[in-house]
């Protein structure tokens, strides 16, 4: 399940329904029924879920990868994380035990962040700090 005060139009989720789960962009949140409206990506329909249907989406390197950031393998190693490319956008993610747990920046901003987050909190960090949507 989701919080959510997490989920943001234009987030990506996986939804479940009848056990099959698929990925979707969120459209709309109605904080009043606690319910979110999801374009799925293969169904013509838009679709309204309870929050017990929704799931986050780990954000691993094939997620960034699939999201066109590259791997700075100059800036990455030596106890300094791994570091993932996008334009001026950048996420070092750094080893198990290590504190901040990721750090996002970009140009003058940086983020340092004390866990691991979602694919939805990533999307509404570069939201906030770029006014751009992470697709």
């Amino acid at each position: 399940m989701i919080s959510l005060h997490h989920l943001k139009s234009g987030d990506t989720v996986i939804t479940s329904y009848g056990g099959v789960e698929k990925t979707g962009k969120v459209l709309q949140v109605d904080h009043e029924d606690k319910k979110v409206l999801v374009a799925i990506d293969d169904e013509e329909n838009d679709l309204w879920f309870d929050l017990d249907n929704l799931y986050s989406i780990p954000l691993e390197e094939s997620t960034l990868l699939r999201l066109q950031f590259h791997i700075d393998e100059a800036q990455s190693g030596n106890g300094r994380g791994k570091l993932y490319v996008r334009g001026p956008f950048s996420v070092r993610i750094f080893g198990e035990g290590h504190q901040p747990r990721l750090e996002l920046h970009y140009r003058d901003e940086t983020r340092d962040l004390k866990e691991n987050i979602t694919l939805n909190e990533l999307q509404n960090h570069y939201y906030q700090m770029t006014n751009f949507h992470l697709e």
